[in-house]
């Protein structure tokens, strides 16, 4: 290779830098100049409602994200379990949700993961029903747990555990917010709440003294992660990338420390 050659090629490296917002060029989105994303606004502190307004991780999260690839950020509230259907019909350009990756969900949409979290069994601090955590304690015992989440299917998973033994079920208490469990804990008209890590320690921050952990942390590795349209290779990359510019510059990590995150939740090293 000739020496014209080779500084040629490399300017061209240096002169294209990040493939960022070029990306959004061949990607065919709802409105033009901005992204579309689908949110359920219950999952503090992912996303809730705060004076009116969107906010939490994911709702910072993407203004960084959208920021890197030059278009606005508009979303659009919905309840969680009309995400994916608003996605595939078209309503949305992604979903940024804090949702879960499961092998059925991977089946309807692709995934790009930006967070590990586990889930804690949570109790009244007295903690009157003796929880032990999660285990055959549970059994007979009232979980309240937001409406479609991926603790729902965990208290759904322990109930049908229990009648395997032969033991009291469990009565799945669904709710419309985090903050609508957490409240009904509160109140004694739940036993137990599942919650997020991050949910959990947010929760105790708040009103310390009047919740406690039982046990330890489950499905600690579950990765969450923004959703495309499945084989929509175009909107993924450039999702991709402008994470992957949050990360290189701090500001991923940043996000992670504003929010009161472990650590351990960060994918990126």
């Amino acid at each position: 290779m000739s020496r014209l050659r080779l500084v040629c090629g490399v300017l061209s490296l240096v002169l294209s830098g990040p493939v960022l917002a070029a990306d959004l060029s061949s990607v065919s989105l709802i409105e033009k100049g901005a992204l579309t994303y689908g949110v359920a606004g219950t999952f503090s502190p992912f996303e809730f409602q705060k004076d009116g307004k969107l906010s939490g991780f994911d709702i910072d999260m993407i203004g960084l994200l959208t920021k890197k690839l030059g278009v606005e950020a508009k979303p659009m509230n919905m309840e969680f379990k009309g995400l994916i259907v608003a996605l595939q019909g078209g309503r949305l350009d992604l979903i940024n949700s804090a949702m879960y990756i499961n092998e059925q969900r991977a089946g309807q949409v692709d995934f790009v993961p930006y967070l590990k979290i586990g889930t804690l069994v949570v109790v009244q601090a007295s903690n009157p029903a003796k929880i032990t955590g999660r285990d055959e304690s549970l059994c007979g015992k009232t979980i309240a747990v937001t409406l479609g989440g991926i603790q729902e299917s965990y208290a759904r998973q322990d109930d049908q555990r229990c009648r395997d033994k032969g033991l009291a079920a469990v009565n799945v208490m669904t709710l419309p917010t985090a903050q609508d469990s957490a409240l009904t804990l509160r109140q004694g008209r739940a036993d137990v709440v599942f919650n997020s890590t991050p949910g959990v320690v947010e929760l105790m921050d708040k009103v310390p003294g009047v919740y406690a952990v039982a046990g330890s942390e489950f499905e600690a590795n579950t990765q969450i992660g923004i959703a495309v349209r499945k084989g929509d290779t175009a909107m993924k990359s450039a999702v991709e990338a402008a994470l992957k510019e949050i990360v290189a510059d701090g500001s991923y990590k940043k996000l992670i420390e504003t929010w009161k995150f472990p650590a351990s939740v960060s994918l990126f090293d």
